[in-house]
């Protein structure tokens, strides 16, 4: 059964981090890009990192420097997010792409997970 699960979210300080994570099931990721995308109250889905099948990494330029995307051997794709902000606030979702990463076409991509809420507030 195909499957994208994120994890990870929660509510957090402004200057604190956390680590999401995509779970992939019933998927070969083999020549697929896996992103992460956040969908902010009241605004449209963004990119906000990719990796692609050959590990090239892009991000977002609001939150280059400070995320790091991976992915493990259990097809298993990290988000690591330091110095978070409140403007990270949002349901992060992974989801996959066939070929190359590219962050503007969110319609290219498929098997959209259902989210994981991160909130960050003082």
């Amino acid at each position: 059964q195909l499957q994208f699960v994120e994890s990870g979210g929660g509510l957090v300080q402004p200057g604190t981090s956390l680590r999401l994570s995509c779970a992939v099931s019933g998927f070969d990721m083999s020549g697929y890009a896996i992103g992460w995308f956040r969908q902010a109250p009241g605004k449209d889905r963004e990119g906000v990192s990719c990796i692609s099948a050959d590990d090239k990494k892009y991000y977002s330029d609001s939150v280059k420097g400070r995320f790091t995307i991976s992915r493990d051997a259990k097809n298993t794709v990290y988000l690591q997010m330091n110095s978070l902000n409140h403007e990270n606030t949002g349901v992060y979702h992974c989801a996959a792409r066939w070929g190359e990463c590219d962050l503007s076409k969110l319609s290219s991509y498929n098997f959209w997970g259902q989210g994981t809420q991160v909130t960050v507030s003082s």
